[in-house]
């Protein structure tokens, strides 16, 4: 891949022969930037859950928090790799020192826009309802289209965001939000359908966003694995936009664990400081001495934890481009970093899933997500089935009239409930679950 192509300006669903009606000092990816902070989706991340439940005695962090912090700390990468590759290929391939760091921190924004209520067990759960629960009943039917059931087996976030960005719901514009190409496509964690899904059941876009993928990537130059199924290499700056989203999840995760009790002082300490050499540490912990509010001193170390994986993820992209650039890196820059953080940051995750991710509150949300998601899927299906029906029609009446409850397709139908429910708030989600099961009345 050549990153004369892959950095593009060009908008999605915008005729690149139209002049723009106000010409400003600000760039077209800066724009992007703007788009996603202003955006309701995005303001709804605040009330959905990142891993631990809201509202509480103890502020955690929600979808919206961990979008800014991954999107600061994708910046941060964007311009020490945007510097290094100036430096490296000259200032006439890179003749702006903030171009990447912006498509950077624009994806990061972006990047769980796609995710339902309930955290990642929300995923799951959707995934679920269609491979073990209820929802097994419309896969011979949509088959019998010939539509792909494993967008809805297998049902991703990632791909949710794609789709959210750039369908053209009812009444919107063409081309979604009319991002930049390079932008859509630094989001595109796993850029090939649900037909090739791997063990972890990742995939990056629906079939319904297929032909905007095909027409993303043959303008970016990305690399083309196979036609069928559809898969490419990664763009670039993918590699920057999941290093941002793991450092901050993971690191942050423990932050909260401590707040929480889930972990203790000591042990938050020492997952903290093993990222360092013996005389940081030391030093390290000499600064601790002067701060007497134990939040303050996990703060600290915290920030000093981000600060050193953001260094060494920015050095992995470097010292890796010809490979990124050829299609053939293997895994996440996080697992190309040094040693001693790499082996640090392991013991960092084996710690999460055994002690944060089974918490009981953690736990609580995946089986109330299954009880709720279920009900809203199984009267919003039914009643898109049967809109005739007088429980159907006080039930759609409900839905946004962006959705298109009038699909015809089974494959189309589902797709309209799950864009319906993805898009809620855990509030949201919580009380339209109530209203529709009779266990809440306006005033009552």
């Amino acid at each position: 891949m050549q990153w004369e192509k892959l950095i593009s300006d060009k908008r999605l669903g915008v005729d690149s022969s139209r002049s723009p009606i106000i010409k400003g000092v600000r760039t077209d990816f800066e724009h992007d930037y703007d788009r996603m902070v202003f955006s309701s989706p995005f303001r709804r991340l605040q009330n959905k859950t990142q891993v631990f439940p809201l509202p509480g005695n103890v502020f955690v962090h929600n979808r919206l928090t961990h979008s800014l912090e991954v999107s600061c700390v994708g910046r941060s990468l964007g311009t020490i790799v945007s510097r290094a590759l100036r430096k490296k290929h000259g200032e006439t391939l890179f003749p702006q020192d903030g171009t990447i760091s912006s498509i950077v921190s624009a994806a990061c924004l972006a990047h769980d826009l796609g995710n339902p209520p309930f955290g990642h067990s929300g995923e799951k759960v959707i995934g679920a309802y269609f491979s073990e629960g209820n929802g097994r009943k419309w896969k011979n039917q949509v088959e019998d289209e010939g539509a792909r059931w494993a967008d809805f087996t297998h049902f991703e976030g990632n791909a949710n965001a794609f789709r959210l960005l750039t369908h053209q719901f009812v009444g919107r514009r063409k081309g979604g939000f009319a991002l930049t190409y390079s932008t859509l496509a630094s989001i595109i964690k796993y850029p090939y359908s649900s037909l090739s899904v791997g063990e972890q059941g990742k995939f990056g876009f629906f079939e319904t966003e297929e032909q905007t993928m095909i027409e993303i990537a043959g303008h970016l130059g990305m690399i083309k694995i196979s036609d069928y199924p559809l898969r490419y290499c990664r763009h670039p700056l993918v590699y920057l936009v999941e290093a941002a989203d793991d450092i901050c999840y993971q690191i942050m995760d423990l932050e909260d664990a401590y707040k929480l009790k889930i972990l203790s002082y000591d042990e938050t300490l020492q997952l903290l400081t093993d990222f360092f050499p013996n005389d940081v540490s030391d030093q390290h912990l000499e600064i601790l001495q002067e701060i007497d509010d134990t939040n303050e001193k996990i703060a600290y170390l915290r920030s000093k934890v981000i600060n050193l994986l953001a260094e060494n993820c920015a050095r992995a992209f470097i010292d890796n481009e010809d490979k990124i650039l050829r299609g053939e890196l293997n895994g996440a820059l996080i697992s190309h970093i040094n040693k001693r953080e790499r082996e640090a940051y392991k013991k960092c995750s084996k710690t999460a899933y055994a002690k944060i991710y089974p918490a009981r509150d953690v736990l609580d949300v995946d089986l109330a997500g299954h009880q709720i998601f279920a009900a809203l899927l199984d009267k919003l299906l039914e009643a898109l089935n049967h809109p005739e029906y007088l429980y159907s029609k006080s039930l759609l009446s409900r839905i946004s009239s962006q959705y298109d409850t009038k699909q015809q397709s089974m494959y189309g139908k589902i797709q309209c409930a799950l864009d319906y429910i993805s898009g809620m708030t855990d509030i949201y989600a919580l009380d339209m679950y109530r209203k529709i099961t009779g266990m809440s009345l306006p005033a009552i």
